[in-house]
């Protein structure tokens, strides 16, 4: 299996070189899949469903060619995963998919956990360590140092932006000792960003040190996260023809998007065969990519504040690979475009707790009210915009190929549910008046002390602070 980049579709490297290095350091392109590999139909047909580990097993085989050994892997996907994620029915059509029941309590433990095993197994016979540079804008950070931490020859560094994440999620970042670290940037998370970018195509800091990326910027993040869109799909459609007597159902990925690399992942699973009709991208203020859908131009922009944290990202990474796997028009047939502002978020956590009894927390309630709208008829109704883009909240005006099946109650939704909401007690209380139960993994870590060095948002700081500092 090999592997080129969105830049320069003549690079070929091998698996192990694209996790390794992260991104291509002479482009500055990203690495994607030479060609997307298809599951066998017997394997999506089984009934029941494949478990959730043989479904990572099977991706990821087909990813890792003959580079990992059947056992090894077999070793890394039962080590990474100890924890499945969840399909919750919350009515006959609509499910929402938890991901945060790993040590985090956030979907980025599937990719990081994942990824931290595969990056040490290529590492073990290296003499000197091998350097990641993670920015996040909220749960990435807390999901790679949990997933790094105190595994031999490789050492992490955090960048997040001061004041801009949640306290709970801030403690997650702070508390690491050992072999990781963070530093609370006096910037947004664009600039946490462009800091780690620039480090990785900056040939002086490349000959001083092995560095490598574990945002979704690195190819191993992404792949995993395939997983849990092809396990909860066969999940849901089995399902289906007893909770809601649909026959062959539309099935509809709602993905809270921030940094785009999660809705890559469901547009990965889907090209190997994933039986998932489309996609609905929700996104707070930080409407980018909504905006791109709307106006056919994609204009990055300063990112901005909201209760929806994860999702505060104004120039998003993974547009680059969305743009190398469809062009515009294929993206406009194949996912609807949604923003939702912070007052609408609130208002989807209550409504969301009234009609079904369940507690979502901000990034989830943006795509349960996405998915609302469109079941209800949104993609019929016709949406303000301008040459900027859609101005006020809801969806974008292009047509995907199965709003019919929305419109005839043909179509299901499953919503990602990427985060646990007692990482956001303060905003669900706002919402419904009341705290979602504290799982025991995050009280413990309220109690840690802070260890995180503060940093000015300018590179050459940055890049000293890494010579000084790193082994």
């Amino acid at each position: 299996m090999m592997y080129t980049d969105t830049r320069d579709h003549a690079a070929h490297v091998s698996f192990k070189t694209a996790v390794m290095n992260g991104m291509n350091a002479q482009t500055g392109g990203l690495y994607v899949p030479a060609e997307y590999p298809k599951l066998s139909s017997s394997f999506l047909r089984q009934v029941p469903e494949p478990s959730f580990r043989s479904v990572a097993f099977e991706t990821a085989r087909l990813y890792c060619g003959t580079e990992i050994s059947g056992a090894d892997l077999q070793a890394i996907i039962a080590d990474a995963y100890p924890f499945s994620p969840q399909v919750v029915p919350a009515d006959q059509i609509s499910y929402i998919l938890e991901l945060f029941h790993g040590p985090t309590c956030a979907f980025k433990d599937f990719g990081a956990r994942f990824m931290a095993r595969v990056m040490a197994h290529f590492n073990k016979d290296e003499d000197t360590p091998l350097h990641i540079l993670v920015a996040t804008s909220g749960d990435t950070g807390s999901a790679v140092g949990s997933a790094f931490h105190n595994v031999a020859g490789l050492d992490v560094t955090i960048l997040y932006p001061e004041g801009k994440i949640s306290p709970l999620q801030e403690k997650q970042l702070s508390t690491f000792t050992g072999n990781v670290r963070a530093l609370k940037i006096n910037g947004t998370f664009d600039d946490c960003q462009k800091l780690v970018k620039t480090a990785f195509t900056d040939a002086d800091l490349r000959a001083k040190f092995r560095l490598s990326s574990a945002n979704s910027i690195n190819i191993a993040r992404l792949l995993p996260q395939s997983f849990y869109y092809i396990f909860a799909s066969l999940v849901v459609k089995n399902r289906i023809p007893r909770d809601s007597k649909i026959e062959n159902p539309s099935i509809i990925m709602i993905v809270p998007s921030g940094n785009f690399g999660n809705l890559t992942s469901g547009l990965i699973a889907q090209k190997m065969g994933a039986p998932i009709a489309g996609f609905v991208a929700a996104t707070n203020a930080n409407h980018t990519i909504p905006d791109w859908i709307t106006t056919g131009t994609y204009t990055p922009r300063p990112s901005v504040k909201t209760l929806s944290n994860a999702m505060d990202v104004g120039a998003p990474s993974n547009y680059e690979r969305i743009a190398d796997m469809y062009t515009l028009d294929e993206v406009r047939r194949l996912f609807a475009a949604y923003w939702l502002d912070d007052e609408g978020t609130l208002k989807a956590i209550q409504s969301c707790y009234r009609d079904t009894g369940y507690i979502l927390d901000p990034h989830g309630a943006v795509g349960w009210q996405a998915w609302n709208d469109i079941r209800r008829g949104g993609l019929q109704e016709k949406f303000p915009c301008t040459a900027e883009g859609a101005q006020t909240p809801g969806l974008a005006p292009n047509i995907p190929d199965w709003a019919a099946a929305a419109a005839e109650k043909t179509a299901v939704g499953i919503v990602l549910e990427t985060a646990h909401p007692a990482k956001f007690g303060e905003t669900v209380y706002r919402a419904i008046n009341r705290e979602p139960a504290m799982p025991d993994r995050l009280e413990k870590v309220m109690r840690l002390p802070d260890r995180a060095i503060p940093l000015a948002a300018d590179y050459a700081v940055f890049k000293d602070w890494l010579v000084s500092n790193l082994a």
